[in-house]
Formats: structure tokens, sequence, C-alpha cells
């Protein structure tokens, strides 16, 4: 049985998020921020679900897919979600009410259209999509997915690429994870074949915050201290980019 998504905050993890380092009171107090962990934790369990075809926005694609995993078979499904957590906790000592399109890493699903429409309807000011890389093993670093005009997402657009850009210099800045050296240019790469990015209708992008097939990312990717300055990079983006960055180009 596909799990409920939460549409309400979140536990917080019972780890300690870095959030010394957030501005001080509650600047996103009022603002709605969506999170979509990618993948899940039992995907694997159903095939027959993740092979149930969805439109995402320009052609029919898998519901979902399992994610990919590092050597050790520590999985992208546990990464994004541990990631999720601690941005949950950052954003909610910000003041953010938080929506995220699962509430477990114990579940399948939801579809990955599924979660375009949560997110969708949550009232959220910005939102973004937490993933890691299956990359070439020789490949190192972060790329940040931005959205191409499909009709769902024209309004859109622009503003994703502006929080991209937010989500690109404070992931450099913050996590010492390098540019991906395979995927994109300068980090960012247009994709018109994700439904989350297809169907979106409020900004957003994808991030994948490092290759998991390639061993020094593998060692960052897995660690806590890593997922958590992950959190705090994009949790100072999506502060930066609701706020109005002033120092943009």
């Amino acid at each position: 049985m596909l799990p409920a998504p939460s549409t309400t905050t979140a536990t917080a993890p019972t780890a300690t998020s870095t959030v010394a380092t957030l501005p001080p009171g509650q600047p996103l107090s009022g603002k709605v921020v969506g999170i979509d962990p990618g993948h899940n934790g039992q995907n694997y369990t159903d095939p027959s679900f993740l092979n149930r075809q969805v439109f995402n926005g320009r052609t029919m694609e898998n519901c979902d897919t399992t994610g990919t995993q590092t050597d050790s078979g520590y999985t992208e499904a546990e990464f994004n979600f541990n990631v999720a957590q601690y941005l949950t906790a950052d954003l909610q000592t910000e003041g953010a009410r938080v929506v995220l399109t699962r509430s477990n890493n114990s579940g399948i699903g939801p579809c990955v259209n599924q979660r375009a429409q949560i997110l969708n309807a949550s009232g959220a000011a910005v939102a973004i999509d937490i993933h890691a890389d299956g990359g070439p093993p020789t490949g190192r670093g972060f790329a940040i997915l931005e959205p191409v005009a499909d009709g769902p997402n024209n309004a859109v657009i622009a503003t994703s690429e502006t929080f991209g850009s937010d989500v690109r210099d404070s992931f450099l800045a913050i996590t010492g994870m390098p540019l991906s050296t395979y995927d994109g240019t300068n980090g960012i790469n247009f994709r018109s074949d994700l439904a989350g990015l297809n169907l979106t209708t409020v900004p957003k992008v994808l991030i994948e915050c490092g290759n998991m097939q390639n061993a020094t990312d593998a060692a960052m990717l897995t660690s806590t201290a890593f997922q958590q300055s992950s959190a705090l990079a994009l949790a100072v983006a999506i502060t930066n980019f609701l706020r109005g960055r002033a120092d943009r180009p």
C-alpha cells in the first residue's frame, strides 16, 4: 500500500542540525517550503508499482525507480531522506512550514507525478528535489538540474533558474563537494525529461548532491556531517531566495 505523504510539519531528526550559521530569528515565518526526497526505501520490493506508466509533462515514464547506491550498499533513498529531515529541522528553526512528499524511508512511492502534485498543492513558495547520482566512477561532484519550459512550468522557469544559482553557490561554499565534472556546465544542467521539473508550478530545482559511484564522493555522502552540511547549504539557499538576495549579479 502506498504510504501517505507528509503534508504537515515533519518530525525533526534526533541528531543535532547545524543551524547556528542560519540567520537569527525566524526569517521564513509564514513561508511554506516543499521537499521531495527522491525514491523510497522499499521501492525495490515492488517492480510492478515502479513500472507503472505516468505522464511526466512531455511523455510517459515509469512511476519511480529504486535510485542508486554506493558500492557498499548505502542507498540513495536513505541519503535523500536523511538530508530532507535535517533540512526540515533547519527550515522549521527559521519559521517555515515544511511539506514533504514522503514521511519515512520504509515505504513505496509516491510516483514522480504525484510528488509534483503534492508540492504544487501545498502552497509552497519554493521546492527542492533531493537526490544523489549514480554516475561514472571517475566522475565527481554535484549538479543542479533545472526545468525547461513545457506548459505547466512556464511561469516558474526564470525563478527556478534564480533559485538554482542560489543552491549551486551555497552548496559549493558550504559542503566541500565540488561542481560535477560530468553533469551539466558549471554545475547546471537543464532537463526536460523529469516529471518533478516538467510538472512543477512552484520554483523548483533538483540537486544531485554527489556521485555515489565515486569513492571520494561516496565517503562524503554517507557521513552524517556531510548530510547536515548539505541540509544547511540548502536552507541557506532557500532563505536567500525567499528573502531576495541583494548581491545577485
